[in-house]
């Protein structure tokens, strides 16, 4: 069934649908997951040892924030008013939980109060990635949801997962002048021998130590919010995590089920799926929502595409396989190959408010001129107009290097022809290197496949999924809804997540879900 809009919230989602398309757009691409290259998953629950309780028990000190809490968010007054009165603190947890004596962790937190007089408690983020910092998404979605019921009932509260954005340490593996030469972070980088060990070294000498790098895996992770759930002074966690955060809300619920109060996992990672076919899965899914953004195209005035969309795969490869072999020159003077121009394409596939701009940048391109391009490929990656980048990617590749699996030369080999395959909009041309980045990463990967399953005494979950998600397709929002016996809510929309969406018809059941822990009837659709 198709929920109907509640009529108290058509006025909110009426003033949003004013923000510029490109905001929410800009907003959309913060939820990211891709993947880098998991062993027998550690279900021990660190939380009952001796030890642990001075964690749980710690106070948290909130202040001031660091500037980029302001400085990062999109140019919409409702969202810079509740940065500002954002408050920030610092979380405190063991680096490794099987030495709580050891070295400790200092996590990131943001929040913003709730407004009304009867609190439930805090609605903790996540935003995906791995690598995304939860610190400036939770002004975002605090504005977003104002003058619906979620923020007067709870506290907003973002954390930026240890290694990533203003936790310490941080992960660091490359300078800013490296991040522009498109240093082999990515899946679609090629990596050697040579720069898979010595990526291992760059990161321990930017982050501290290879202690840190052996301990950034979703477990951890799932640690870590536990402890900050007792922190902030909630008996249980009610959670809203998007891409990425689905399989760290999935984790926590597999680790903590007793300590669920409320999950709402919001543009699914399949559980069930290992890493190889994972990636072919969000390969699959880029390819068909670049057709559909194709089929949009040849409605334009002038499509770079041409005007038969069923060619527009041969005519993608046209314009980017070259860029391989003979990169363009930017305005500012750096290089954009082929990997700029992929990365470029595939952020803006994300949303479809950004399909106008991926046509303006392939019409650029083909005229010689990549800045437009480049700069959507930018925006994805937080790259400020000074030319400094957050260390959101760097993150993700590390904490995928704990979380998935591992591949001999052979099977990147075969790995590389099968997404290739997949995804020939975003075929190079060339056969791949065959060697995984993360072979010489210092700790064996700690996630394990499949995982958060036959989990006893879970709480019912909302598991909310987009038809039209370019990397988190749709068929894995069933999977992991059939998995936890979650209710699902099915959102017709070619999008990657939903929370950010300003859509009543979501945001309703959300609420719903989230206050009264009513979840909405079998087989409910919204449309965005």
């Amino acid at each position: 069934m198709t929920r109907t809009t509640p009529p108290d919230s058509r006025s909110k989602d009426d003033e949003r649908r004013r923000w510029p398309k490109s905001v929410m757009a800009a907003a959309a691409s913060v939820l990211m997951l891709t993947g880098c290259s998991g062993a027998a998953p550690n279900n021990d629950d660190s939380a009952n040892e001796v030890g642990l309780e001075r964690f749980m028990a710690q106070e948290l000190e909130f202040g001031a924030c660091d500037a980029s809490i302001v400085d990062s968010q999109p140019p919409v007054p409702q969202v810079v008013e509740a940065a500002e009165k954002t408050e920030c603190a610092m979380l405190t947890v063991p680096m490794d939980y099987d030495n709580l004596d050891g070295a400790t962790i200092e996590i990131a937190i943001s929040r913003i109060s709730a407004t009304g007089g009867n609190p439930i408690g805090s609605v903790l983020l996540n935003p995906g990635g791995p690598g995304a910092a939860g610190t400036t998404l939770a002004p975002l979605v605090n504005a977003l949801w104002t003058g619906g019921p979620i923020p007067e009932r709870f506290d907003i509260v973002g954390f930026d997962p240890r290694g990533v954005g203003l936790s310490t340490p941080a992960i660091d593996c490359y300078s800013d002048e490296e991040r522009d030469a498109d240093a082999p972070l990515s899946a679609l980088g090629e990596w050697t021998e040579e720069s898979a060990r010595a990526i291992v070294d760059k990161c321990a000498a930017g982050s501290g130590s290879t202690e840190v790098l052996a301990h950034l895996g979703t477990r951890d992770v799932a640690r870590d919010m536990d402890v900050l759930r007792s922190a902030l002074g909630d008996d249980k966690l009610t959670y809203a995590g998007v891409s990425y955060g689905t399989r760290l809300g999935s984790v926590y619920a597999e680790m903590f089920p007793e300590n669920v109060r409320a999950l709402v996992l919001d543009g699914a990672v399949d559980p069930l799926v290992d890493t190889a076919d994972r990636r072919i899965q969000l390969s699959e899914g880029l390819q068909a929502s670049f057709q559909r953004f194709a089929d949009f195209c040849v409605t334009r005035a002038a499509c770079p595409l041409g005007t038969d969309p069923t060619q527009a795969t041969a005519a993608a490869q046209e314009l980017l396989q070259p860029l391989d072999r003979k990169p363009l020159v930017a305005a500012d003077g750096r290089e954009f190959g082929f990997l700029a121009a992929s990365e470029g394409i595939v952020s803006g596939l994300y949303s479809e408010a950004s399909w106008p701009a991926i046509i303006a940048g392939l019409t650029e391109l083909e005229a010689g001129r990549p800045d437009a391009l480049l700069a959507i490929r930018d925006g994805y990656y937080g790259r400020s107009d000074n030319g400094e980048y957050t260390n959101s990617f760097e993150a993700l590749f590390a904490i995928n290097c704990l979380d998935e699996e591992r591949f001999t030369e052979e099977e990147m080999a075969q790995l590389g022809h099968d997404l290739n395959e997949a995804v020939p909009f975003l075929d190079p041309g060339s056969t791949p290197h065959a060697q995984d980045g993360c072979e010489f990463w210092p700790a064996e990967p700690t996630l394990g496949y499949p995982y958060a399953t036959d989990i006893d005494g879970l709480p019912e979950v909302l598991v909310v999924s987009a038809t039209g998600d370019p990397v988190t397709p749709h068929e894995g929002g069933i999977s992991l809804a059939d998995t936890l016996g979650a209710r699902l809510l099915t959102v017709e929309a070619n999008q990657h997540g939903t929370i950010i969406s300003a859509n009543a018809c979501v945001d309703g059941a959300i609420a719903d879900y989230l206050i009264d822990l009513e979840l909405p009837d079998e087989g409910a659709r919204c449309t965005i």
